[in-house]
């Protein structure tokens, strides 16, 4: 069983910067697809960003391209988010999910294991 524990999230400014964190249990971290979502109230579940296993290539979902980056450290089994020029539609609970998919995938049901959920919040 894996579990996922993310943290980083809080409270920031428009065009304010946060980095969050999702640290595995389990040693299959390095050989799985890592990816975030978020959920504002009222909305579904949404893609942000996720990162291959090997060749670490990252993709992610077009209202945050250039704006927020995906990295992870497979020695450490976390995996990264950092936001930055943070805007109030970007406020949602992000959630860190792992995919034992062989590409890359975008929905969530693609996902097999999820954390808890961490909330960030941009005031305008």
């Amino acid at each position: 069983q894996v579990q996922l524990v993310e943290s980083g999230g809080g409270l920031v400014q428009a065009g304010g910067s946060l980095r969050l964190s999702c640290t595995a249990s389990g040693r299959t971290f390095s050989t799985n697809i890592m990816g975030w979502f978020r959920q504002a109230p009222g909305n579904e579940r949404e893609f942000v960003a996720a990162i291959s296993r090997y060749d670490y290539s990252t993709y992610y979902t077009d209202s945050v391209k250039g704006r927020f980056t995906i990295s992870r450290d497979n020695a450490k089994r976390t995996v990264f988010l950092q936001m930055n020029v943070l805007k109030p539609e970007d406020t949602a609970v992000y959630y860190c999910a792992q995919s034992l998919a062989g590409s890359i995938p975008t929905t969530a049901n693609a996902y097999t294991y999820w954390g808890q959920g961490t909330p960030v919040t941009v005031s305008s």
